[in-house]
């Protein structure tokens, strides 16, 4: 085995690459809901069990891979802002 060869091994061991699973809410190819409905959950969630409470990663992934990150930018200045159009109280 060559060194590039074994390289390539070595990163494919140490990451892994996955996609959100299919949500059964969201059947539609648009996904602009589910990214935002996870965003929200996330927030809820940490709000309601502290940000080391390890199911909301779930949420955390979800949104990271579902939403653009202009989005994310947007929405978390509006949060900061308290403008956020939708309530994240658990």
């Amino acid at each position: 085995m060559s060194d590039s060869e074994s390289e390539t091994v070595d990163l494919r061991s140490r990451y892994v690459l996955k996609t959100v699973p299919f949500d059964a809410r969201f059947p539609n190819q648009n996904q602009t809901r589910n990214c935002f409905q996870n965003y929200t959950d996330y927030f809820k969630c940490v709000k309601a069990k502290g940000e080391d409470y390890a199911p909301c990663e779930q949420f955390l992934r979800a949104y990271r891979v579902l939403c653009p990150n202009s989005w994310q930018a947007k929405w978390d200045e509006q949060r900061e802002n308290g403008t956020f159009p939708a309530s994240l109280e658990p």
